[in-house]
């Protein structure tokens, strides 16, 4: 798995934001990273996102994404190489297990139209943020020759189960095609590395611009009326507005003491890898890493540090997640995180199917409707808590604005309960 510098909760850039609170914003996100299946390096991007675009084709992948803008011209060039690097000819599909939304496609058959490639994973909050935008390009373009294909390349091994993915994009109501790619044949093919990432192909097969991460949504647009004007004159580019990119919390940028929790993972593979580069790991306790594959029972008896995970009572630590290891009756077992953001999010599972209730606190509170997630329901006595019915992505705290330091406790009775991962954010709206 691939680690690299780019960070997992990406935001859109504000104009009013000052060049040194952007430097010093660039610098804080990059530290974490999102990575996925061990049999090809993957990366879930959480920097500032970058595009990329050249007229000429290059024989080896860059060292790193760089912007640019898209070339005026492309003609077919049998030197060309096949890849995902701009002037590159687009790869073709292949490895797909599946084909949702429509029928499977042939690169080759798309000649003369415009193709968008968007790599994505259904628990990624950072492709999440993007469905608004594409399906606003998809509702704008289609008819004009536009076409959107998702290719879903799985972080986690429930992941790659046909429903869970037919059943996410039913739920974001995603309408174009989808090719699921478990094997992360065509994702190599591109030499992708990141959730998202996006490729503009224009009418001659031809890589024309790429897009890591979150971001970038006005540029993306431009580029593709840009295209789609290349290959039909007669395509006439409305003046319908550009989208802007999100913005941040004006809490967070007006805080003196302004940080955010990085993407934290609840399995063994990528808390290693995180020691290894460095990182400290996502778990506080060390026992966390001497008993791996098994039930051990934690104690919390030390002040937690801020953005580690810390278990209390018996958790199974797995490779992919940690799981409560029994069954109990009054919510004695938990785990507990203190972390500086807008929003918090996490990816749980069942491991039996059956759904659970996960009680939530804040600072020993239940979360109320200032500070609770979209998927937290508030009981008639006050208690917050979630069910986990599906293994998703689920919305846990959505504050009013940034916070800093506070202690977050999940807890359920269900041996059940497994944390696959955190993810935070610091948008104005939004997960």
């Amino acid at each position: 798995m691939l680690r690299t510098s780019l960070n997992q909760d990406t935001f859109g850039s504000r104009t009013e934001l000052p060049v040194l609170i952007a430097a010093l914003l660039g610098l804080v996100f990059l530290v974490a990273a999102c990575g996925g299946s061990d049999s090809v390096e993957t990366t879930e991007t959480t920097g500032q996102p970058t595009s990329s675009a050249t007229t000429a084709p290059t024989q080896e992948p860059a060292a790193a994404p760089t912007a640019g803008v898209a070339t005026k011209s492309a003609t077919v060039n049998a030197n060309r190489k096949v890849g995902g690097e701009v002037g590159d000819l687009v790869p073709e599909f292949g490895g797909i297990d599946a084909w949702i939304n429509g029928n499977p496609l042939i690169m080759e058959e798309l000649r003369g139209q415009v193709v968008l490639i968007d790599f994505w994973t259904y628990t990624c909050i950072n492709c999440i943020r993007t469905f608004p935008f594409l399906k606003q390009w998809h509702s704008r373009y289609a008819d004009d020759g536009l076409v959107i294909v998702g290719v879903h390349a799985p972080e986690f091994e429930f992941e790659k189960v046909y429903e869970n993915v037919v059943d996410a994009t039913k739920e974001h109501v995603l309408g174009w095609t989808m090719a699921q790619d478990n094997d992360f044949v065509t994702w190599r093919r591109y030499s992708n590395r990141f959730w998202p990432a996006k490729y503009l192909i224009d009418k001659d097969g031809v890589v024309r611009y790429t897009h890591f991460g979150e971001g970038g949504y006005a540029e993306t647009e431009d580029v593709i009326r840009e295209l789609l004007a290349e290959a039909d004159p007669s395509f006439l580019s409305s003046n319908l507005p550009l989208p802007e990119d999100q913005t941040i919390d004006p809490g967070f940028l007006t805080a003196r003491d302004a940080e955010v929790t990085r993407e934290l993972y609840g399995g063994y593979d990528r808390g290693e890898s995180d020691l290894l580069y460095g990182q400290g790991g996502y778990v506080q306790q060390t026992q966390y890493f001497q008993n791996k594959d098994q039930v051990s029972d934690f104690m919390i008896s030390q002040n937690q540090l801020p953005h580690k995970i810390n278990f209390q009572g018996p958790w199974h630590v797995g490779p992919e997640s940690s799981t409560h290891g029994r069954m109990t009756e009054s919510f004695e077992d938990y785990l507990s995180l203190v972390y500086s953001a807008t929003s918090v999010n996490a990816v749980l599972t069942s491991g039996s199917g059956e759904p659970y209730k996960v009680r939530i606190t804040v600072d020993e509170e239940y979360l109320t409707d200032v500070n609770k997630g979209s998927d937290i329901v508030i009981g008639d006595d006050g208690e917050s808590y979630l069910w986990v019915t599906t293994p998703s992505l689920y919305n846990v705290i959505n504050n009013d604005s940034y916070v800093r330091r506070e202690t977050l406790k999940m807890s359920s009775n269900s041996p059940d309960f497994g944390l696959f991962a955190f993810t935070f954010g610091v948008y104005d709206t939004g997960p």
